[in-house]
């Protein structure tokens, strides 16, 4: 029903914003992932999933049209509803929800809260296949930031690191010296960090 919706930030908090839209405000149920991209904008657009029930309508917003697909994507698994969902794209940034469920990595989706090894093994199961045609989804995996990403962690994986910690390390760097840092670069400053 809304495809996006864009406007001055009236009020924001990490499970909720209220968009300002020309006099009328919009409730926007968002993941701790769109809040940290947009906790410091005056205005935005968000990108926008209209979820109705019984009992209430609910707008839940994205920072960007890959989280959107992947809350669509995983609202289709049984047993996990739109709640969970967001859920699962506050505690997982887009990338890393796309390669464990590409990879099949059952115990990185059981490190969030309420999921379980049947729903992870679930979601990796009906989404597999879906996810590893998806053009968009592709692109995301074949990024080059994604890729040194994934060539840092594995060095400071080997090195005895925590993959975890090594990971929320490299994201940190990725985002504050931008995806042109080379691996090496990536690797020292991560070391540095730990």
């Amino acid at each position: 029903m809304y495809a996006f919706i864009e406007g001055k930030i009236s009020d924001i908090n990490p499970a909720n914003v209220v968009i300002d839209c020309r006099g009328v405000g919009y409730d926007i149920s968002i993941s701790v992932n769109t809040y940290s991209k947009i906790k410091d904008l005056e205005s935005c657009r968000l990108h926008t999933h209209l979820v109705v029930r019984e009992d209430a309508m609910i707008l839940f917003g994205f920072a960007g049209e890959d989280e959107k697909l992947l809350f669509r994507n995983l609202i289709t698994v049984s047993g996990v509803g739109a709640g969970t969902a967001r859920l699962i794209l506050s505690s997982l940034t887009p990338e890393e929800l796309t390669e464990a469920i590409v990879s099949g990595n059952v115990a990185l989706l059981q490190r969030v809260k309420g999921i379980g090894g049947k729903t992870a093994q679930r979601i990796i199961i009906d989404l597999k296949d879906k996810l590893g045609k998806d053009p968009g989804i592709r692109e995301i995996l074949a990024s080059p930031h994604n890729t040194k990403k994934e060539e840092a962690l594995s060095a400071l994986s080997m090195l005895g690191f925590n993959k975890a910690l090594a990971g929320k390390t490299i994201e940190k760097i990725l985002k504050d010296e931008g995806s042109a840092i080379s691996v090496e670069h990536l690797i020292k400053s991560a070391l540095k960090v730990l």
